[in-house]
């Protein structure tokens, strides 16, 4: 077990270091200086407050602020990851769809990084002892005492989201290292967590809480830079369908008829129609790659139905964009005279577009 916390403490540096840039390092030195400093004042701070406070008063702060914080609206963790395939510790962490991307980690998980081992009640065992409990301080405690409960639902799945999991933010695993460290300082911790206490000295001091942070994206698959880039996108997408409209124009049909030499069928449109209009309309649709696209059959998928079109599924904003993309298309098909010439132009002015072989699709 001692080898498996070595590897889980050994990341948390790696990463911790990584996540810094210039700036934070110069002011890293100073932090550190003073918060050895005032660690003793801000303990005995935490043991006044706390014992100036009932059970039911810190329950009440927690709530409130749980409550200012999520606005009453459900918790749903969209990534999920794991320390056992890396680490050896069964450590389970999640990044929620709150405006923060919270980081977080399992009740349990959070019990087994600091050595309580497996177990998801030692935790609150733990914090409630008598000896932790003098050194931490009430906002602390309030957080530990009402963790986050959520659900985990995978992104673009229409499965139902998981039973209910309890979790903390993963920045409060510093906080209660803090805490323990202080309680070892002053020589209050039992023989038997002396590792305990090793274990919260070496977190302290081998990462910060971005780094903790950048460590659960990283194990839950979450890339933010690429997260804020849909999130820009969603505002051409619409949650509820729109009602019906047609978008598409038979101009356009008529001249991919013409260029790729498809006999119009009897009924409905060829199946080619189908990959001409994802790869040169909604692929480009506002330059997002395929990403606006993405969002909208999401969206259709879990609140649509199977009539419905995608385009039903635009807000305004991707409507009038859809609208451009469909005017620009219609006019390269109207001024080309072969599909040569009009995959070429397509290319030249609308994105680099992939060129698709239509065989394989009929």
């Amino acid at each position: 077990m001692q080898c498996k916390h070595f590897a889980f403490v050994l990341c948390l540096l790696v990463c911790g270091y990584s996540a810094y840039n210039a700036s934070i390092y110069h002011s890293k030195g100073a932090c550190i200086m003073t918060e050895k400093k005032s660690g003793e004042g801000k303990a005995k701070g935490g043991i006044a407050r706390a014992k100036s406070l009932t059970k039911e008063q810190r329950s009440e702060i927690a709530k409130k602020a749980a409550a200012a914080r999520w606005k009453d609206k459900p918790l749903i963790a969209t990534h999920k990851g794991s320390f056992q395939h890396e680490f050896g510790i069964d450590v389970e962490c999640y990044v929620l769809n709150d405006d923060n991307k919270t980081a977080v980690i399992s009740q349990r998980g959070m019990g087994e990084a600091i050595g309580l081992g497996e177990g998801g009640s030692r935790l609150p065992k733990f914090i409630q002892g008598k000896t932790i409990s003098q050194y931490i301080g009430h906002e602390l405690r309030a957080k530990l005492e009402n963790p986050l409960i959520f659900q985990y639902k995978q992104v673009g799945t229409n499965t139902p989201a998981n039973p209910v999991i309890h979790g903390y933010d993963v920045t409060i695993l510093i906080d209660l290292c803090r805490a323990i460290s202080n309680a070892k300082a002053e020589g209050k911790l039992l023989s038997s967590q002396e590792g305990i206490a090793k274990q919260a000295r070496i977190i302290i001091d081998a990462s910060a809480k971005a780094g903790i942070q950048g460590l659960v994206y990283a194990l839950a698959g979450y890339d933010r830079t690429k997260e804020e880039v849909i999130q820009a996108y969603k505002r051409y997408v619409a949650e509820e369908a729109r009602e019906y409209e047609r978008e598409f124009t038979p101009e356009l049909y008529e001249h991919w008829y013409r260029l790729y030499g498809i006999d119009k069928p009897v009924r409905g449109r060829p199946w080619a129609f189908k990959y001409l209009t994802i790869d040169h309309i909604y692929y480009p649709l506002a330059r997002s790659e395929g990403k606006v696209f993405n969002l909208a059959k999401t969206s259709k998928e879990e609140k649509g139905s199977k009539n419905d079109k995608i385009h039903q599924f635009l807000s305004e904003v991707g409507v009038k964009a859809l609208r451009t993309q469909i005017g620009k298309v219609t006019g390269i098909a109207m001024v080309s005279d072969t599909r040569e010439e009009y995959e070429k132009y397509i290319d030249e002015k609308v994105i680099g577009q992939r060129t698709i072989d239509l065989k394989d699709k009929e």
